[in-house]
């Protein structure tokens, strides 16, 4: 860690703050979006009995509850996804850093000495190597967690369809 400088420990904890929310997502779409969405069928039920008495208000009832949905398990993971933007462009800012180290012992040694630069090289391609498997590991899991939500609101809706 402490070779690929400061930039190294920022993307470590926005990975752990990356991770920590997708988990988060996991455990939110399986455990508690379940049983709000079969609150909902109940009364979802009810409603399309009193439909059969005259009311015709239900489809805006049900579009408001896929509106909640989407709300719930889709607006959540933008912060996620701009968590998945910042990793490559960390690692750019380290590859900057790196270089600048680089260009620091260029300045002092006259550039005689390889291996003093080869530090400041080395600060310059670990945190653009570890932005870009974040980002690549991040982008799969977000791609996941949007199909998974996509796939909830899908048999939400289906659940609220008027028989």
């Amino acid at each position: 860690m402490s070779a690929g400088g400061t930039v190294m420990w920022l993307l470590a904890g926005l990975c752990v703050l990356f991770w920590t929310l997708v988990l988060e997502r996991l455990w939110y779409a399986h455990r508690h979006f379940p049983v709000w969405a079969q609150e909902r069928k109940i009364l979802w039920q009810k409603l399309t009995e009193q439909v059969l008495e005259g009311r015709g208000w239900h489809y805006r009832v049900r579009a408001a509850w896929l509106a909640q949905a989407r709300e719930q398990l889709l607006i959540p993971l933008s912060v996620t996804r701009t968590l998945v933007a910042l990793f490559p462009l960390l690692g750019l800012l380290g590859t900057v850093t790196g270089m600048i180290a680089v260009f620091d012992v260029l300045a002092s040694t006259s550039g005689a000495n390889p291996r003093a630069m080869a530090g400041g090289v080395w600060q310059a391609t670990l945190p653009t190597l570890a932005g870009m498997v974040l980002a690549i590991g991040g982008l799969f899991s977000l791609a996941r967690l949007e199909r998974n939500a996509q796939r909830a609101i899908g048999h939400f809706a289906e659940q609220l369809r008027h028989e």
